[in-house]
């Protein structure tokens, strides 16, 4: 094992676990950004003993990350991403990377929609992703027959010819995709798990996500906001279906924050209090019905056989105008909120609207037809 305090500091895991957060979820204390800097350093490094990396897992799962150590995480990780920024600001969406196994994934089918419309957007998962390993990003573009194993440069270039761009983690983020054997053996989420889907390779300035409770969109917001590599404009995140970038069926919350400009509307400085994180005045949740757009779906609606196949063939029969269906509702309005979150419009009505439109007059398969031939 190397030599801990002559490679990194003087906060080796062991020590973490027995000093600060191995003894227990109500008794733990928070690691400092620098403990966790280094921690986050020591695991990339393949320093620990595996089953001191997997107790160390297990403790953060329990006592539950705070912002500031999922920034030094996020930022320790992104020293090592291999960013490659496109001429065009997408909107980048951070996807589950566990994948879906049970309903289709409407994300590539709605990024084409929107970049029609004129919204760029960048979507990256890896490859069965631990714990779930099921159906992400890329197994769909395959089955669509669209290149995925691309360079950043590559995935650059997609955004700029065709406004849709797929990043591939092995390609852009190898430090995370070496955890890939670690993470498998533990069974159970981490806190990797999150982190990977803020990586945002592209330099994107709009995130849009998904959120199982309130809370943690909360939480996302202020991990960017004491990230000091990341630098947002703006962040979009909604209760998702299985925790993806899809909108589910029916009620909806939508969670929206907006960076600090440094003024307020009468052009004297602003607070801290006023844009800075969840607690800001930029920080603002609404709820949303799909039946409010005419929309009648249920989640049953979207459940399908063989998520990538079906997916695949969903997503080409939504753009050709083939289907006027469930599936055809839920790729528009989740089009919609892409072209929303960039602000590309003033509202979903009226993204939705733009995504009809690009569906209507073939451009949005033409972007299909763009992908595959790139």
């Amino acid at each position: 094992m190397a030599q801990a305090t002559q490679e990194f500091g003087e906060w080796p895991l062991k020590r973490l676990m027995t000093e600060v957060c191995g003894s227990g979820h109500k008794s733990a204390d928070d690691l400092t950004r620098a403990q966790a800097t280094e921690a986050f350093e020591r695991i990339l490094a393949n320093e620990p003993d595996p089953t001191t990396l997997g107790a160390f897992w297990l403790a953060n799962r329990w006592k539950r990350n705070t912002p500031e150590e999922l920034g030094a995480y996020v930022d320790v990780m992104c020293e090592r991403v291999e960013y490659a920024e496109p001429d065009a600001d997408p909107v980048d969406c951070g996807a589950n990377y566990d994948g879906k196994g049970r309903s289709a994934i409407l994300g590539v089918a709605a990024g084409a929609v929107a970049a029609a419309a004129g919204t760029p957007v960048v979507v990256h998962s890896g490859d069965r992703v631990p714990t779930q390993k099921q159906d992400a990003y890329k197994h769909v573009l395959d089955e669509l027959g669209v290149h995925t194993e691309l360079r950043p440069s590559d995935s650059a270039d997609m955004v700029d010819e065709t406004g849709f761009g797929f990043y591939y983690q092995p390609a852009f983020n190898p430090a995370i995709d070496d955890l890939f054997d670690r993470r498998d053996q533990m069974g159970v989420r981490t806190f990797v798990n999150t982190i990977e889907t803020l990586a945002n390779p592209a330099g994107a300035s709009v995130h849009l996500g998904s959120f199982y409770h309130l809370a943690f969109a909360k939480k996302v917001v202020d991990t960017f906001v004491e990230s000091e590599f990341h630098d947002l404009d703006r962040v979009l995140m909604f209760q998702g279906m299985e925790g993806y970038d899809d909108v589910r069926p029916g009620y909806t919350k939508v969670a929206e924050w907006g960076a600090a400009d440094g003024s307020d509307a009468d052009g004297g400085e602003t607070t801290d209090s006023d844009g800075a994180g969840s607690d800001g005045a930029s920080f603002d949740d609404f709820e949303i019905e799909t039946a409010e757009y005419g929309m009648d779906l249920e989640e049953d609606d979207l459940a399908v056989d063989d998520v990538a196949a079906d997916s695949a063939r969903i997503t080409e029969e939504v753009l050709a105008g083939e289907r006027d269906d469930a599936f055809a509702d839920a790729v528009a309005v989740n089009a919609a909120l892409r072209i929303y979150a960039r602000e590309d419009a003033d509202s979903i009505e009226a993204g939705l609207e733009t995504a009809r439109e690009a569906i209507d007059d073939g451009s949005a398969l033409g972007v299909l037809e763009d992908l595959r031939a790139f």
